[in-house]
């Protein structure tokens, strides 16, 4: 269960294979560290190896078997990065059991991706759909039922109208706009995967969630990571924000709890079922915006 937010079930997922993306740092670092724990083969999909190597001695530093942790790299504003790593994945594992889609996020400029899509929609969004595709048959190969979680956010109760054809349009970007417009992608895409995935029966589970406002580095690229500001946008950040480890409880209710098993397409906050935004619960948008996601990405599928 979840105690005030908390994960608590003592839930061992040995011989599970688990994914994580943007797992060097933040949320992803400690369920990272919580799947490990709970005796799971982890994959860490994340940028950089010398960081994501870092992440791994720390880890182990905290208890976890390194021989269990392997390191992927994988850029999520290039789809053939994309492509790569989860082919990689595929060439090291017959099934998967558990996708966290967690790597995000926040550019303070547009900014087009070698792709040609504006970077946050990319890197939060597409990126991630393309992934969660290439890897759905090895998911639906779990004895364990599969389990997907989109890492969202409160963000994307900001935005009424989605149109996905004006995201590379630079006089429609805002720093905060276009996260959340990510962030309600990410909603749409677990409630119209799950259509589908109740379509051929599958027995593979996908729900979002809002990890709550957490001490990340979300922020690196605003003016928050300024030189003059960094100092106190971090004391004010340890004061007022969750730690990534209480921002991870959610994450790690909807991979792991008996509570939820079956439970697809849903929208949680703290452990427990959250209102989605309108918008995000529009199943014509959500339609309309997985046949646009295969159309942009179906190259590199």
């Amino acid at each position: 269960m979840c105690s005030k937010g908390k994960f608590t079930e003592n839930v061992i997922i040995e011989n599970y294979v688990a994914v994580v993306t943007g797992a060097n740092i933040g949320i992803g670092f400690e369920v990272a560290k919580e799947f490990n724990l709970r005796k799971a083969k982890v994959y860490m999909i994340c940028r950089s190896e010398k960081n994501a190597d870092a992440a791994i001695v720390q880890l182990e530093n905290l208890g976890c078997d390194s021989s269990r942790l392997h390191f992927i790299q994988c850029d999520f504003t290039s789809f053939k990065s994309v492509k790569n790593a989860a082919n990689e994945l595929l060439g090291l594992e017959n099934h998967i059991d558990i996708l966290v889609n967690n790597a995000a996020v926040l550019m303070p400029k547009f900014e087009l991706t070698e792709d040609g899509f504006e970077k946050t929609w990319q890197t939060n969004y597409l990126g991630p759909f393309l992934f969660t595709e290439i890897l759905l048959p090895a998911i639906n190969k779990s004895e364990n039922g599969g389990r997907i979680v989109n890492v969202s956010s409160i963000a994307h109760d900001r935005v009424d109208i989605l149109d996905f054809d004006q995201i590379n349009n630079e006089n429609q970007f805002g720093e905060w706009k276009t996260y959340g417009e990510s962030k309600v992608a990410n909603i749409l895409h677990a409630r119209q995967l799950t259509r589908r995935l109740h379509e051929s029966k599958s027995s593979v589970t996908i729900n979002s969630l809002h990890p709550g406002i957490v001490n990340t580095d979300l922020l690196r690229n605003t003016v928050f990571a300024k030189p003059g500001v960094i100092a106190i946008s971090r004391f004010l950040a340890n004061i007022f924000l969750k730690s990534p480890l209480d921002g991870a409880q959610t994450v790690l209710y909807l991979a792991l709890s008996e509570k939820v098993e079956g439970v697809s397409g849903k929208y949680f906050i703290d452990c427990k079922l959250a209102k989605e935004s309108k918008l995000a619960l529009n199943d014509q948008i959500s339609e309309d915006l997985y046949n646009y996601s295969m159309e942009k990405v179906s190259k590199f599928l």
